[in-house]
């Protein structure tokens, strides 16, 4: 059974930083590449940054240069490291696989970026 828990998100005042984390459950994570997608309030989920099994990497625009993603295959978690945070980075953040997500999705965690 496929699980995906993400944890990390709270409030933050802009320019802050905050790490996520997703623990991954019931996928071979080894094999798989992983994302961080982002849906905020009234828009459509995004990708904002992709990592391959070779930890090769991959940003949205928006995102680029602020933010990290990583993986620990020792321990099938996945974070992104967030600097510089905006108000437009505010939104419920989730981990899925790339590039093709999973019908499955996780809570997410609520990031909040507001002074």
């Amino acid at each position: 059974q496929v699980q995906l828990v993400e944890s990390g998100g709270g409030l933050v005042q802009p320019g802050g930083s905050l790490r996520l984390s997703c623990a991954v459950v019931g996928i071979s994570f080894r094999a798989i590449a992983m994302g961080w997608y982002r849906q905020a309030p009234g828009k459509q989920r995004e990708s904002v940054a992709t990592i391959t099994i070779g930890r090769i990497t991959n940003y949205a625009d928006s995102v680029k240069g602020r933010f990290t993603i990583s993986r620990d295959n020792a321990k099938n978690t996945v974070y992104l490291q967030m600097n510089s945070l905006k108000s437009e980075d505010a939104a419920v953040y989730y981990c899925n696989t790339s590039p093709q997500p999973r019908d499955y999705w996780g809570k997410g965690t609520l990031v909040t970026v507001s002074s």
